[in-house]
C-alpha cells in the first residue's frame, strides 16, 4: 500500500492522537491496545473505526480481524454504514457478505477478513471460539460481558495484533473500568478520554442540545464522560407541573397501547394519543390484586380491560413484555390489536424515557394516578455494584419504557472521515 491520504483536514487532537497511535512516529506504537472513552457523539467511535481497518490493511495480509459490538445490527449502524463508504474512497476494494457475517477488504495487492461478533449475551463467548485473529475492535464494549470480550482477546495471538476499545461509561464498578481503565499501564494501553468539544463537526447549539437530554448520573456519563454511580430517584427530573397534563388535546393523530403484564404482580397497560409531535398517555389501566385484597386477574380478564381502556378508538398496536406469551396469545384471539414484543433494555429504556421527559415528547395525562405515583417512587438500587432498579414501584414505569422505546426512541447517526499516514 503506498499510503492513504486525507480527505478532511479538520480533526480534533484527540481524533488526530486515535490515528497515529500505532504508527511509527508514534511513542504509543509498542503499546498492545487503545482505549476510549468519553460522552457521547464526541467523535471517538468513528475515528477509531477508520483508524483499526488502515492499521489492520498497512501491517497485515490474508488476516483475520473481530469487529464486534452487542449486536450486529449496532456493528453495521455504528461502523460499516458510515465507514464503507469513506473506505471506497480511499481506495479500498470492499466486499460485505451479510450472510456469512464477513467484510473484505482489498488494497495493493493485500487483502484481510473481518469477522462481524455481535455479543451482547453470555454465550456469545462460544461463537468466537476457534478463530486466529491479528486484531479485535470492540464497539461500546462496556454492554459486552466480560466473558465474550476475554474469549476475543485470547483469539488474537497473531505477533503484532492490537486491542481496540471505545465505549461511554457506566457505573465505576463494572468489570471493564476496574480491569482495564485503572490498570492500563500493566495492560500497556493508551487511555484517551473524550468530550463532546473533541468533535469539531459539533456546533456549539448542538452540544447545548445534547445537554439537556440528560441528568442526574447519566448526565455525568454522556455529557461530561464520567463513570458514576447512579443513585436516588430514577427521574429525579419528572415533575408534575412539567409533565402532567390537565388537559388533553381534542384530536389525536394516532393512538397506542403499552402494557407491563402481571398476574401475582400488577398488571400496568396506557393508552397514548399522538398530538404535534407529543405523545399523550390518555388513560390507563393499573390492577394490582394484592394491593386492592381482590382476587387475580386471568388473562381474559387483562385483555377486556384493556379493550375497555380503547373504547372506539382506532388503535391498532399494543408494545408489552416479550415474556408476557400467554398475553400475547389472548390477544391475537380476540384480532383487535397487533401484539409487539417490547425492546426489554433497562438502562436504554431508562434513558429514552429520560430523554422523552426533558424533551417534552410524552406527557401524563392527569387521570394516570398511578404512573404519576410511580414516577415519584421508581428508585435506584444502591445496594450493589451494578445499574439496577429496585422491584418496586415499576409497572408502570415499565409499560412507559416499553411504550418509548418502540414509539419515541430514534437512533442518530454521524462520523467523520481521515486517513492515517504510512508509518
Amino acid at each position: 500500500m503506498t499510503g492513504v491520504r486525507a480527505m478532511v483536514t479538520s480533526f480534533s487532537q484527540k481524533q488526530k492522537a486515535v490515528l497515529r497511535w500505532w504508527t511509527r512516529a508514534s511513542p504509543y506504537r509498542d503499546y498492545d491496545a487503545i482505549i476510549c472513552d468519553g460522552a457521547v457523539r464526541s467523535g471517538k467511535t468513528l475515528s477509531m473505526g477508520l483508524s483499526f481497518f488502515v492499521w489492520a490493511m498497512l501491517g497485515f495480509d490474508k488476516s483475520a480481524f473481530a469487529l464486534c459490538g452487542k449486536t450486529l445490527g449496532c456493528i453495521r449502524r455504528n461502523l460499516l454504514t458510515p465507514l464503507l463508504p469513506t473506505l471506497k474512497a480511499l481506495g479500498f476494494s470492499v466486499h460485505l457478505a451479510l450472510s456469512k457475517n464477513e467484510l473484505t477488504l482489498s488494497h495493493g495487492g493485500r487483502q484481510n477478513r473481518f469477522y462481524l461478533f455481535g455479543g451482547g449475551d453470555e454465550g456469545a463467548a462460544a461463537r468466537i471460539q476457534g478463530v486466529t485473529l491479528s486484531g479485535a475492535l470492540f464497539d461500546e464494549v462496556a454492554l459486552l460481558p466480560r466473558s465474550f470480550v476475554e474469549q476475543a482477546l485470547a483469539r488474537c495471538s497473531v505477533s503484532g495484533s492490537k486491542f481496540w476499545f471505545n465505549c461511554n461509561p457506566e457505573h465505576p464498578g463494572h468489570w471493564f473500568y476496574t480491569q482495564w481503565i485503572k490498570n492500563r499501564r500493566e495492560k500497556r494501553a493508551l487511555y484517551l478520554h473524550f468530550t463532546m468539544e473533541d468533535n469539531p463537526s459539533l456546533t456549539p447549539e448542538i452540544i447545548r442540545r445534547y445537554q439537556k437530554l440528560y441528568s442526574g448520573a447519566f448526565y455525568e456519563r454522556f455529557v461530561l464522560g464520567r463513570w458514576s454511580a447512579v443513585t436516588g430517584a430514577v427521574y429525579p427530573m419528572f415533575s408534575p407541573s412539567a409533565h402532567v397534563a390537565s388537559r388533553l388535546p381534542g384530536r389525536f393523530e394516532r393512538y397506542l397501547l403499552s402494557c407491563d403484564y402481571g398476574i401475582v404482580n400488577p398488571c400496568s397497560a396506557g393508552l397514548w394519543g399522538l398530538s404535534a409531535g407529543v405523545w399523550y398517555r390518555m388513560r390507563e389501566y393499573y390492577y394490582d390484586a394484592k394491593a386492592q385484597n381482590a382476587p387475580y386477574r386471568t388473562d381474559e380478564e387483562h385483555y377486556r380491560a384493556i379493550e375497555a381502556l380503547c373504547g372506539g378508538l382506532p388503535v391498532e398496536e399494543i408494545v408489552l413484555d416479550p415474556s408476557a406469551k400467554s398475553l400475547m396469545e389472548t390477544i391475537k384471539s380476540h384480532g383487535r390489536f397487533r401484539p409487539i414484543p417490547a425492546d426489554n433494555g433497562v438502562l436504554p429504556g431508562i434513558r429514552a424515557v429520560t430523554a422523552a421527559l426533558e424533551q417534552g415528547k410524552i406527557l401524563i395525562g392527569e387521570g394516570c394516578r398511578d404512573a404519576i405515583r410511580e414516577f415519584s417512587l421508581y428508585r435506584w438500587d444502591e445496594s450493589g455494584k451494578k445499574d439496577q432498579v429496585v422491584k418496586a414501584f415499576d409497572h408502570a414505569m415499565d409499560d412507559i419504557r416499553y411504550f418509548v422505546m418502540y414509539a419515541v426512541e430514534r437512533p442518530s447517526q454521524g462520523f467523520f472521515a481521515l486517513a492515517a499516514e504510512r508509518p
